[in-house]
């Protein structure tokens, strides 16, 4: 589990097809803390360590996490953000992720206000019902409140710090954004469409 509070941005520094997609990603993370098998959230993506040195890691990614999330797009030079798995006792900042991507949104409209910038997103037509004004969603591993929702679009503001922070800083209209949606409203949604 996570929180959605990135606490690294990491840099693929190799990626290599071996059956499944290998990735190594550079990391300040201290790698003498980091188990083999420990589970990192690499851009949103519950990943395993399948090896590590002093500044690095790797993961392997299946043919089914390419089909629900943007890690086919993955180069060498990519920033991406990293986050931790929690731990007892850890102080929960953001909302309950769990790492498990359901889907892609785009980015359709960017506007600053202030010194914050107001995204638009959208999302699939099967995910959008799950996306609700106020309600939680992790977009690139990021927790983040969402402001508004017309239909499959759905609005957020990224503050300064979020920004400088995360990858969230060179954003652009058309990326495409790795979207988990709130396990409350999955399981919601599920319980309303139980008979009663």
């Amino acid at each position: 589990m996570f929180t959605g509070i990135i606490t690294d941005i990491g840099t693929i520094s190799q990626i290599e097809q071996q059956g499944d997609l290998r990735a190594r990603i550079q990391t300040a993370y201290d790698t003498s803390k980091i188990d083999l098998g420990a589970s990192i959230a690499s851009d949103g993506v519950c990943l395993t360590v399948v090896d590590l040195g002093a500044d690095w890691y790797d993961v392997q990614i299946s043919a089914e996490t390419l089909s629900k999330t943007n890690l086919g797009a993955w180069r060498v030079g990519t920033r991406v953000n990293l986050e931790r798995a929690l731990r007892v006792g850890d102080e929960l900042g953001g909302h309950i992720v769990s790492g498990h991507v359901d889907g892609v949104a785009r980015i359709v409209a960017m506007q600053d206000e202030g010194d914050s910038t107001r995204v638009t997103l959208r999302a699939p037509e099967t995910l959008a019902r799950f996306i609700a004004p106020k309600g939680s969603v992790a977009l690139n591993g990021t927790s983040l409140t969402v402001n508004d929702v017309d239909g499959c679009d759905f609005g957020i503001n990224f503050i300064p710090h979020t920004k400088d922070m995360t990858t969230w800083g060179a954003a652009v209209v058309g990326d495409e954004i790795n979207l988990e949606i709130d396990t409350l409203a999955r399981y919601v949604a599920r319980l309303a469409q139980m008979p009663a």
